[in-house]
């Protein structure tokens, strides 16, 4: 059983300024393409690799900014875990679609391009912090 869990992923987004940002759908709620870091595998190349198989679009496509990242910290306790409560982190790029790409669905029921228009009121656990974060940085950026 794991100590702990990290999972990584990419908000996608377009425009410079963003226009918009992709979210994938499962049955009960919106999520961003994430996944488990595997072992040997960087935060990064987890993100990219996850964004790759449940988006279908290259990491070519997508330009990571350097000087975003967001970190959340809660506890899970599912299958992976045995029912045992585990701490879990995920840690959150910020990419910008570069060039267009079509979504290939693999894991999810959907995906929608979500406009930028904050504030955002889609899941207040994880998404909504996150595009705060996010709201925040570009606010701030100079």
């Amino acid at each position: 059983m794991p100590q702990s869990l990290k999972s990584c992923g990419v908000l996608i987004t377009r425009g410079d300024p963003i226009d918009s940002f992709l979210l994938m759908e499962h049955a009960d709620r919106w999520d961003l393409p994430k996944g488990h870091v595997d072992p040997g595998e960087t935060d990064i190349e987890c993100a990219l690799r996850e964004m790759e198989e449940e988006t279908g679009i290259p990491r070519s496509a997508v330009q990571l900014d350097p000087d975003f990242s967001f970190v959340q910290r809660y506890e899970v306790c599912n299958k992976r875990t045995n029912g045992v409560w585990v701490p879990k982190t995920l840690l959150i790029f910020l990419g910008t679609l570069v060039e267009d790409s079509p979504i290939t669905l693999t894991e999810h029921i959907g995906c929608r391009w979500f406009p930028w228009a904050p504030p955002h009121m889609i899941q207040t656990r994880a998404i909504d912090p996150l595009l705060e974060a996010v709201e925040a940085y570009l606010r701030d950026k100079p």
